[in-house]
């Protein structure tokens, strides 16, 4: 194992957080000097947190400094696992220093609104939230949102947006040290079974990848600020819709705002979760290669799907839609569509912005819900889940063996599309994968009622392993569209920042660490 490569790159992504850290804090003194009195604490935590980070990066590069650039599958999964959990200790450092220094000097304690004190004065609440943003999950430890300083709400949202392609995609496309073992980084960081690559070269295509990235991005903040949103408001919403990871600067989350933002917010949280290398296609004029795609098909149908069973759910009820500003909408079918469709995509792109309640909707929509929120988005989008790629390979393997059961002199290759069979390692993988989902999910679920005891209902346990596994943020009861995690004791937190890093990871960069076999050299 090259231990001292992993450490002198691990130690180079610090350097580049804190760099992020300090361009915030630059941005906090602008705002400060127009007048922005509050930013004050938060740009003094922004830049003690990124003197940490440079502290801690510069060191760990120079101890590993002259290291071998040579690198295995090992210290690839190494780096890329330690390369979520260390930057989010680094990530949530600013919300702590913030809440310290503010505690300490102002005048009355540090509170949420009507609550207890501040959360973030938990460095475990700090590292939850960092955590989930930089896995893009979207599940927060707050309730009162509006209250946190501009540079901690950018910070969340820059979290998201980093996290959304990968941090180390960003690494592999900037930083020539990897080398090589570029393509190892890129493999296992990058989400879905099957990663497509645009060009032969996996750094050009890491960078290809984030150019679309930032011209999205640039695209949705300018319709956004059309549509009536500040400037401000609509960088931040699009760095979470993007990333499929749902942090919003307003305590109703997207509710707060018109029409004609939700239905952009829609659009860019369904391109988010789609394969981002078939837009590299359309780049090129391949417009065939797209439409005739198998999973870009299967997700789209599963999202009209979704939206039809979830909006004639709500319309049959005939009940009040209560919206997350706290204001009810009573039925119609104009109502019943905004809120189904949005929340339908915006649950299985796991972005998870919230419009309505659905805490309070009927049995059959909150069942679909849940369902998609296993199933995801596509192969080498943003998006968490099982993905639809998986999903659909998954049906096609049982009906092939059902199809054995009565008649097992037939032998039929399993295909997907037109593409030619796929491989029984590629089939297996898959179905250990789906597997492995559901156990984790199993296991999350029955922790986090151990943990909490009568303070927790079994449907808010469960969701919340779902919610964080599959990176989707709010789940239901307890943990639902206008509910936070801030009540879970620091056990439970803990183990659900463990589940985003696994979902984001897609379980085995993970969980190949405890393997003893792992750590040997061989």
């Amino acid at each position: 194992m090259n231990f001292r490569f992993v450490i002198n790159q691990l130690g180079l992504l610090l350097i580049v957080l804190s760099a992020i850290l300090g361009g915030v804090a630059l941005w906090e003194i602008y705002e400060y000097w127009q007048g922005a009195h509050l930013e004050l604490v938060s740009m003094e935590a922004m830049i003690a947190s990124a003197g940490v980070g440079l502290c801690a990066g510069g060191g760990m590069w120079y101890l590993g400094r002259g290291a071998a650039t040579k690198i295995g599958r090992r210290e690839a999964l190494l780096l890329v696992a330690l390369s979520w959990l260390v930057g989010a200790a680094l990530s949530g450092l600013p919300y702590f220093l913030w809440a310290v220094i503010h505690h300490s000097t102002a005048p009355t304690p540090i509170v949420e609104t009507g609550g207890p004190a501040h959360p973030f004065l938990n460095y475990v609440d700090c590292y939850f939230e960092a955590m989930s943003g930089l896995t893009t999950t979207g599940a927060t430890v707050l309730s009162e949102i509006e209250s946190l300083p501009r540079g901690l709400l950018l910070w969340r949202a820059i979290t998201h947006w980093l996290g959304g392609l990968g941090i180390v995609v960003l690494f592999v496309a900037v930083l020539p040290t990897v080398g090589a073992g570029g393509k190892k980084l890129f493999l296992i960081e990058a989400p879905g079974p099957t990663p497509t690559g645009v060009k032969p070269r996996i750094k050009d295509t890491a960078r290809i990848l984030w150019f679309i990235y930032v011209g999205l991005t640039i695209a949705q903040t300018v319709a956004l600020r059309l549509c009536g949103m500040s400037w401000f408001d609509a960088l931040c919403h699009t760095m979470a819709t993007l990333a499929t990871g749902g942090f919003s600067t307003r305590n109703a989350s997207v509710g707060d705002y018109n029409l004609a933002s939700v239905i952009v917010i829609i659009f860019f949280m369904v391109l988010a979760g789609a394969n981002f290398g078939l837009y590299y296609q359309i780049i090129r004029g391949s417009w065939r290669n797209v439409l005739a795609d198998t999973e870009m098909r299967a997700y789209l149908l599963l999202l009209t799907a979704g939206s039809l069973i979830v909006v004639a759910s709500l319309v049959a009820a005939q009940q009040p839609l209560p919206l997350t500003t706290g204001d009810q909408h009573e039925p119609s079918i104009a109502r019943a569509l905004e809120q189904g469709v949005f929340t339908t995509v915006s649950i299985q792109t796991t972005t998870g912005f919230c419009t309505g309640d659905f805490n309070t909707w009927p049995f059959l929509a909150q069942a679909t819900l849940i369902g998609l929120m296993f199933i995801g988005g596509c192969a080498g989008s943003t998006a968490g889940g099982i993905k639809v790629v998986r999903i659909w390979v998954a049906i096609k393997i049982i009906y092939t063996e059902l199809e054995r059961v009565f008649n097992p002199n037939v032998v039929r290759p399993t295909r997907l599309g037109g593409s030619g069979s796929i491989k029984d390692d590629l089939k297996l993988s898959v179905m250990i994968y789906c597997f492995g989902i559901i156990l984790l999910f199993a296991i999350g679920a029955v922790a986090i009622k151990v943990i909490e005891g009568d303070a927790c209902d079994f449907t808010t346990a469960a969701t919340a392993s779902v919610a964080t596994l599959c990176t989707i943020g709010p789940g239901l009861s307890q943990i639902g569209a206008i509910e936070n995690y801030g009540w879970m004791t620091s056990s439970s937190k803990v183990v659900l920042s463990l589940w985003m890093a696994l979902g984001r990871l897609e379980v085995f960069a993970i969980l190949v660490l405890l393997l003893p076999r792992f750590w040997r050299t061989e």
